[in-house]
């Protein structure tokens, strides 16, 4: 009887928080719900309400990575130049690694040289800083410029198209596929470095908008090509390459553009093809919260840059992004967690990590439900160094006119855990097993 009653006290515990608790193999479970009231705020319009006149379109919180509006936006098409996005962030990422300096000198090829389309008029044998070609390529959708960065990091136009589809993978990109460096149709390549295989470069809005993520968040310094109004390639050049984004807010001041200047818009890329239509992926910042925007198959020039206008107005008019839970918060029902064999038997648990939600602009207490899993007891064993992951938390929250967002952070250790003394631990599992026992006893009556 003594061992059975010994038995029953090592059942698992539940741990008990906010909410209904449930206990699970791997660990323990519990869900929570703030009470709380949200405030008036915007009320998000229908999509359908902003007439837009494009194949398809997306728009973006990059931090989030929340989707606040999307018209076809998984639908594959072609990007144009929009694909130099892709090269730009290679050729970015190259310097980054230090594999490339912006001041590399590139010697033009031949493929590069008989470049068609929108092109800077490079020649066999001309020789150009990586720098020089990059912002020919941002700013003026250079395309034997592009090519001849892509042969520059890879010998050839063909092995940097695989990079280019392997990073689209790595990033998730799910429609994405590429045969050059440069978004032209297949048929206006250069007969002799056309692929031999006969598809086009495709991509969706979606998947445009998230290679823009990868640009603004692994390379903050875009904007420093991506902004310029213009460039002087030459000296000998008598006028500079005028930027294709009329959007930039610069051009507030130009007579020709600003009529399209948006304020805080800084990039990315404008592409046409007679395939792709007139496309445009758009990022800008307000008041600390940047957007990003991609618009697909419009009709002219200036209307792409008239539905990116709708679709940023959208954005910055109807949402805010507002932080929910700060970094190191301690989670009610679950301020602590038990650890065998440590000096205290307890220790007091945070969240590693802020966690913020894309919210209707207006919005002062967010309904937010949360669910915390913690790792089995067993796994739990002193010593611990502080911050050691003992669970997570993952946070929902769900507004009218929204998908559902979610968030999960880790729990971690506030305070380093100390192995106890041999002499602790032995009156301790002593006085734990008449605990038991008298429990046992105390139960049969």
């Amino acid at each position: 009887m003594l061992i059975n009653m010994l038995c029953m006290s090592s059942l698992p515990l539940v741990v008990l928080a906010e909410g209904e608790a449930t206990t699970k193999t791997e660990g323990t479970t519990t869900e929570a719900t703030k009470a709380v009231t949200p405030s008036k705020a915007v009320k998000i319009p229908d999509v359908k309400s902003l007439g837009l006149q494009v194949k398809s379109a997306v728009l973006i919180e990059p931090t989030t990575g929340e989707i606040l509006l999307s018209v076809n936006s998984d639908v594959a098409l072609p990007p144009a130049s929009m694909s130099k996005m892709m090269t730009e962030y290679i050729v970015a990422d190259q310097v980054k690694q230090g594999k490339l300096k912006w001041d590399d000198i590139v010697t033009v090829g031949a493929n590069a040289a008989k470049q068609v389309g929108s092109r800077i008029f490079l020649a066999e044998g001309d020789q150009h800083t990586v720098e020089e070609l990059y912002i020919a390529m941002a700013v003026g959708s250079a395309n034997d410029a592009s090519v001849a960065l892509a042969e520059r990091v890879a010998t050839s136009e063909e092995a940097f198209v695989q990079i280019m589809n392997d990073t689209a993978k790595r990033m998730g990109m799910k429609t994405a596929h590429f045969i050059n460096a440069t978004g032209l149709s297949r048929a206006d390549m250069p007969e002799e470095f056309r692929p031999s295989e006969d598809r086009e470069t495709v991509m969706s809005a979606m998947d445009t908008a998230l290679l823009a993520k990868f640009i603004v968040q692994d390379h903050p310094d875009f904007s420093r090509f991506t902004a310029l109004q213009s460039f002087k390639f030459r000296d000998r050049d008598t006028k500079p390459i005028i930027n294709y984004n009329w959007m930039l807010e610069a051009n507030k001041d130009i007579t020709n553009f600003k009529a399209f200047a948006y304020p805080g818009l800084d990039g990315l890329k404008t592409g046409h093809t007679i395939a792709a239509g007139n496309c445009f992926t758009g990022t800008a910042e307000r008041d600390g919260m940047r957007l990003i925007s991609v618009v697909m198959g419009a009709d002219t020039n200036a209307a792409r840059f008239v539905e990116t206008k709708k679709v940023l107005d959208f954005g910055f008019n109807n949402f805010e992004s507002k932080q929910v839970v700060a970094p190191k918060s301690v989670v009610v029902g679950t301020e602590t967690v038990p650890v065998k064999k440590a000096v205290e038997t307890t220790v007091g648990v945070v969240s590693d990590l802020d966690v913020k939600f894309m919210v209707p602009k207006g919005t002062q207490n967010p309904a937010i439900t949360s669910k915390v899993t913690l790792l089995n007891e067993d796994e739990l064993v002193a010593p611990l160094a502080k911050g050691t992951k003992v669970g997570t938390i993952t946070y929902t929250y769900k507004a009218e006119g929204m998908n559902a967002q979610e968030k999960t952070v880790n729990l971690v250790t506030a305070d380093e855990v100390e192995k106890g003394g041999w002499f602790r631990l032995m009156f301790r599992a002593i006085k734990d097993l008449f605990v038991d026992l008298f429990d046992g006893i105390k139960n049969l009556f």
